[in-house]
């Protein structure tokens, strides 16, 4: 439906900045923030992230394993910084 509505200049120019961060069009925006605001906003499916088992057993220490490897990675640049002499 066309109808028209007089706008203040700070929602225009809000709904316009908003338009552009999304890059859709003024309209669509202009929609969906009158949505929101009647409590009608559209459904959307809810994004659920899937889980893997890394097989990690119980006794294993992720934090040993973080702190070996940054041991190493220090280990590494002391390397490369004495070959640079």
């Amino acid at each position: 439906m066309r109808t028209t509505v007089t706008l203040d200049p700070d929602v225009v120019a809000a709904l316009q900045r908003v338009a552009r961060q999304r890059g859709t069009s003024f309209k669509a925006v202009l929609n969906d923030a009158v949505r929101r605001g009647l409590g009608s906003e559209p459904t959307r499916r809810r994004y659920r992230t899937p889980s893997r088992d890394m097989g990690i057993r119980p006794e294993f220490d992720v934090d040993k394993a973080v702190a070996l490897a940054a041991a190493d990675e220090d280990a590494e640049i002391v390397r490369k910084l004495a070959h640079r002499k």
